[in-house]
């Protein structure tokens, strides 16, 4: 293991001619992009260097990371004493409340803006077709992913009540398993890459249920088993687990998924918010 104070960056200029050719490249590429490569899937990594993933996963263990998903930790450590990842420079508390807001607001933006460069219309079409004709969908993520599939649910009750939140992992699988060929899942994963939720699409998989995955990164595990892929913008650092830029960008690709179904069937939307708008006037004061 490299020492805990040792900085990635001098790790792998140490280790750089002990590296053969092809690991090499991986090293180079890091180098030259320190700022970038933390935000890398190991696939992005690969492919930006030349070279195959097997390459990069041996590369980080050559240098004393367990996995690539360590490895890109360090180099966000060995960052985030120069500059806070939402912003262009650093931040400090004695910062005026007006100006953060500004710069967060930016950020934030931007999250919305390479979302929206990186739609693709056929694929959300795909999407919409698969939630429509659905028998049930469930709305599932981990974590703080599953925040923005209960949010899914939630936002989509006013167009059909066939959208059901499942969070624990375990009754994931057991609900995946009774799923049939006209059934959907509707799937949150900023890295595509978890256990349980590789564990849970192979079993919707099987079943012949179709599977829409929202994710940051459309070469990831969970996209190669997925119909649809929807790809998020936003940018986040293994420092910035669940950073509110990644969760505006899903929301807004939610938002845009979820205006597409109800615009196909207008007056069915309609009808089903007059009758909700109805039950739901004695609730308030």
């Amino acid at each position: 293991m490299p020492a805990a104070s040792q900085n990635v960056f001098d790790t792998i200029s140490q280790s750089y001619y002990e590296l053969t050719a092809a690991e090499k490249k991986a090293a180079d590429y890091v180098l030259k992009n320190r700022d970038r490569a933390q935000y890398l899937s190991i696939g992005e990594l690969a492919e930006e260097s030349g070279v195959a993933e097997a390459t990069v996963s041996r590369f980080c263990r050559r240098l004393g990371y367990k996995g690539y998903n360590a490895f890109k930790l360090a180099i966000a450590n060995a960052g985030a004493v120069k500059l806070d990842a939402s912003a262009d420079k650093p931040l400090h508390d004695s910062d005026d409340p007006i100006e953060l807001g500004r710069r967060l607001y930016a950020v934030e933006s931007e999250a919305m803006l390479q979302t929206l460069s990186l739609l693709r219309p056929a694929e959300l079409d795909k999407a919409v077709a698969i939630l429509r004709t659905a028998r049930k969908v469930l709305c599932m993520g981990q974590g703080g992913s599953m925040i923005l599939a209960a949010e899914a649910s939630h936002l989509f009750s006013v167009y059909d009540g066939k959208f059901v939140p499942v969070s624990d992992s375990h009754m994931q699988i057991i609900a995946a398993a009774t799923l049939l060929e006209r059934d959907a899942v509707l799937y949150f994963s900023y890295s595509g890459a978890t256990r349980d939720m590789l564990e849970t699409l192979s079993v919707v998989r099987e079943r012949g249920a179709k599977i829409i995955l929202i994710t940051r990164f459309p070469r990831s595990p969970g996209a190669q088993l997925a119909d649809v892929v929807l790809q998020c913008g936003s940018n986040e650092s293994p420092l910035q687990h669940g950073s509110v830029p990644a969760r505006i960008a899903q929301l807004f690709l939610l938002d845009i998924l979820f205006t597409r179904v109800c615009l196909s069937d207008p007056d069915g939307c309609q009808e089903n918010r007059q009758r909700i708008a109805a039950a739901l006037a004695e609730k308030h004061l």
